[in-house]
Formats: structure tokens, C-alpha cells, sequence
């Protein structure tokens, strides 16, 4: 009997990716912050970006909108191989 193991792959903080993530979020941060909130990068699983959404961003209805519509597209246009973002 085989068994299947999946390994995750976490990039680290160093990582070009890592880094290009960070800028990206660095262009709409300043949009965020005028709401009062912001945005920290969590993690970077598998082609998947991990985000943690802070301040009024961490309770407003529209995060989702955010996130999907701002953070996710931006990232998706500046970093080639990430396939999404997830807020945490």
C-alpha cells in the first residue's frame, strides 16, 4: 500500500516572488489606507498568496471586493505564477 503525500511549498520571505508580491501590494496599500485599513502579506503557499486584511479592512463588508477586485488583480498583473490571493 503506496501512501500519497502532498508537500506544500512556502516561499520564503527572501524570495523574488515574495518580493514582487510586496511591491504589488506597496501600489494599492496607499488606497487602503485612506479607508483606514491596510494589508499584510502572510504567506505564499502553492501559488497562492495569503493576506491578513488589518484595521476597518478586517471588519468591512466589502474586503471581499477588496480583495478580489483590487489586491487580487494587481497581484495577478504583477506576479507572474500566483493563481490567487486569500485573505486569513
Amino acid at each position: 500500500m503506496s501512501e500519497i503525500t502532498s508537500e506544500k511549498k512556502t516561499l520564503d520571505h527572501t524570495s523574488e516572488i515574495w518580493q514582487k508580491v510586496e511591491e504589488s501590494l506597496d501600489l494599492i496599500r496607499p488606497a487602503i489606507e485612506m479607508d483606514g485599513g491596510n494589508v499584510e502579506l502572510s504567506d505564499i503557499v502553492d501559488g497562492v498568496v495569503y493576506v491578513h486584511m488589518q484595521g476597518a479592512c478586517g471588519s468591512c463588508p466589502s474586503s471581499t471586493m477588496t480583495l478580489k477586485a483590487g489586491i487580487e488583480r494587481i497581484i495577478l498583473e504583477q506576479v507572474p505564477g500566483i493563481k490567487s490571493v486569500q485573505a486569513v
